[in-house]
């Protein structure tokens, strides 16, 4: 997809768009090592090369991101009071609209996925996908199997009926309780209302993958990556996104 210098420019960050509009006017930009004067000209960010006043630019405009998502950050574009997952990305990142896919709560930590592409967004997130999203749980009491088992049949949540979960109980205790869950839609809450309904508090909740993607145990919290291509690939291939298909 080709974009118009000036806006390419924009998208990156570098300057508004009537200020860049006066720089590549005046010469300070390059594309493919030539000169550009007209701002209006149009290049591939994939494939050509950029540069400003004679440095190097990573032009890219669609990127994808792994999150390690901390406690205390709320999944939102922005917000007036509070820091949100974005303040935790170079700007950059917001100026070519990589957006959260889906959202954690705000005291939930784990795997959070950006990504440019609208398309890609929109099916990870169709009900119809059924895209896995594994969790673990500390949660209030003791579970027992038949926990585990109303988990498996499905759950009346009163506004909806989530669908049979897998619940694996990692460790029971009195006081609480560990387990690993995997769930294949992602209602408002839905992890902690599962949970809520067979009469056990999310004392703390951590997602561990979501898709083909495992969090990687080199983030920490608040830390996060671009993509590899294998692991682009397998999310494409989660969401129904064949070469032949985007041909």
């Amino acid at each position: 997809m080709k974009m118009r210098l000036d806006r390419w420019l924009a998208a990156l960050g570098e300057g508004s768009r009537s200020e860049v509009k006066d720089w590549i006017r005046g010469g300070a930009a390059a594309v493919n090592g030539r000169v550009i004067r007209d701002p209006a000209c149009s290049f591939d960010p994939d494939r050509d090369v950029l540069s400003l006043r004679g440095k190097a630019l990573d032009g890219r405009v669609t990127r994808h991101v792994m999150m390690h998502k901390p406690a205390g950050v709320l999944t939102a574009a922005r917000d007036p009071k509070q820091r949100t997952v974005m303040d935790l990305l170079p700007e950059v990142y917001r100026g070519i609209g990589c957006m959260p896919v889906g959202r954690l709560d705000k005291d939930t930590t784990g795997l959070l996925v950006f990504t440019c592409d609208g398309e890609l967004n929109h099916r990870l997130l169709s009900p119809g996908r059924h895209v896995d999203k594994r969790y673990r749980a500390t949660v209030r009491g003791r579970l027992e199997e038949k926990d585990a088992e109303a988990f498996a049949a499905g759950l009346d949540l009163g506004d909806f009926t989530a669908r049979g979960a897998e619940l694996r109980i990692l460790r029971a205790e009195a006081e609480t309780s560990l387990a690993e869950m995997v769930i294949t839609e992602g209602k408002f809450h839905q992890v902690k209302r599962m949970f809520d309904a067979v009469g056990h508090e999310v004392l703390q909740l951590h997602r561990c993958s979501f898709g083909p993607l495992e969090l990687d145990p080199a983030l920490e919290e608040g830390m996060w990556r671009e993509l590899t291509d294998a692991e682009l690939e397998a999310l494409r291939k989660a969401a129904g996104m064949t070469e032949r298909e985007d041909a």
